[in-house]
């Protein structure tokens, strides 16, 4: 039945129409349908180019700890749909999924211009209402502005890192970007913004100004720095002495998303949210977000890491350089044909011993051999394997590290696939960094 659920909701993709919005009237009326659910409890609304699943986990994280019933709406899943709907890190279950289907199916009949994303975003805000959280988490799916979560009044906004992903849909230069992401500014609701470049900042300060809603700013109200060589970081309010933090997920962007996440936290409490010190450090130190340079396997040493653009791969490149020694360095390498595959290439290949390129389970994947053909007209002088069986690729890449390093990466969907192959369970990211105690990464 869980099957035959999944299946239903897949009726309504449309391949003509995927990565284009509809009127945002479409998923209002389906709400109002539904006695408008996502009204029913406090919303932070995130968007971003990168880092918003990364500050929407470490959000709920300490929430949790704080003892609050939180809510996680967040796309796409890496193994199993069921990861975009949780409650305290607990996946809806497949039972609740079918029962959620079958009530929403009624409705979903008489708005049948209604998305994929939209119908399951309807989902996601019914069950957060039955299941009496306290607050929701609730992620875009594409841009901002017209997206379909853009529905919601939040009481708070948040806006990730901004870079060049969806070109063909959000456009091709930064302030385009920004100005679908500043789409999420309401009226008098506050935002904060990570640190942007000088076009995306302006469209961002320009819509929060005309909004009326007080913007906080990475860089300018709060403030983070390196202290010391253990790799902690010090965050901190602008004019509040510094406050040490550490977290699992590693690399220098996270300290980034991790400052974005306490400035989100610090004015949930000035609206009344019980939130002290010590479930803000509980909460970073527990954080789970699978995928994101995970380490899944020690010896040859495999790192997954769902960088899917240029500008993340350059984070993934920088951390891998600072974190760790090891050679030779094998990349495992999918992406999708709709992405800005050379210039992932150009971050990583200099650093690369052995190039595997593989096939992930999407329909939109780019084919290995083209893949190929890129890294050679870069110039690439190291072996490159085309091996479409991402398990046989697996196989050839621990046996060409042997005491290296394996880092797979490319694609979310090839994240999931290699994560499923090594039986790791869904929405529960591996302890090897946890065990370590590993902070905030700071160079």
């Amino acid at each position: 039945m869980y099957a035959d659920a999944l299946d239903y909701l897949s009726t309504f993709i449309n391949q003509k129409r995927r990565d284009k919005f509809v009127p945002l009237d479409i998923p209002r009326h389906a709400l109002m349908l539904l006695d408008n659910p996502q009204n029913a409890y406090p919303i932070v609304h995130i968007t971003g180019t990168k880092g918003k699943g990364s500050v929407g986990a470490m959000i709920t994280s300490i929430l949790q700890e704080a003892g609050l019933r939180v809510g996680l709406f967040s796309s796409p899943h890496l193994q199993d749909f069921r990861e975009r709907i949780k409650i305290n890190d607990l996946l809806i279950s497949e039972a609740e999924v079918v029962e959620l289907v079958n009530r929403l199916r009624p409705v979903l009949a008489e708005v049948p211009e209604i998305t994929w994303f939209g119908a399951v975003a309807m989902m996601a805000f019914t069950y957060f209402r039955e299941m009496n959280v306290d607050i929701a988490i609730i992620e875009a799916g594409l841009g901002g502005r017209y997206d379909v979560t853009n529905v919601i009044i939040p009481a708070l906004s948040v806006i990730t890192s901004l870079s060049y992903d969806h070109m063909a849909v959000l456009g091709h230069s930064l302030s385009e970007i920004a100005y679908h992401k500043a789409g999420i500014i309401k009226p008098g609701v506050p935002v904060v913004s990570a640190l942007q470049t000088a076009p995306a900042l302006a469209v961002i300060e320009k819509t929060a100004h005309e909004n009326h809603a007080p913007l906080t700013l990475i860089g300018r109200d709060w403030h983070f720095q390196p202290c010391g060589g253990n790799l902690s970081v010090e965050c901190w309010r602008a004019g509040d002495p510094p406050q040490k933090y550490q977290t699992v997920l590693i690399g220098q962007h996270q300290a980034i998303n991790g400052t974005v996440a306490l400035a989100t936290v610090d004015i949930l409490r000035q609206q009344g949210y019980p939130v002290t010190q010590n479930a803000i450090r509980q909460g970073l130190q527990q954080v789970n977000w699978p995928g994101r340079f995970e380490i899944i396997r020690e010896n040859p040493r495999i790192i997954l890491d769902a960088a899917h653009n240029a500008d993340s791969a350059r984070w993934l490149k920088r951390t891998l350089a600072e974190r760790f020694s090891e050679s030779p360095r094998v990349l495992v390498f999918g992406a999708k044909s709709d992405k800005d595959i050379e210039g992932m290439l150009v971050e990583l290949l200099p650093d690369t011993d052995h190039f595997i390129v593989t096939l992930a389970f999407d329909s939109k994947a780019e084919a290995p051999g083209v893949i190929a053909d890129i890294a050679r007209t870069q110039g690439y002088a190291g072996t490159i394997e085309v091996i479409p069986s991402v398990s046989d690729a697996l196989v050839a890449a621990q046996t060409h590290a042997a005491a290296g390093l394996v880092c797979v990466t490319g694609s979310l969907y090839l994240v999931g696939e290699v994560r499923t192959l090594y039986g790791l369970a869904a929405g529960q990211a591996v302890n090897v960094l946890r065990e370590r105690n590993s902070c905030l990464g700071m160079a």
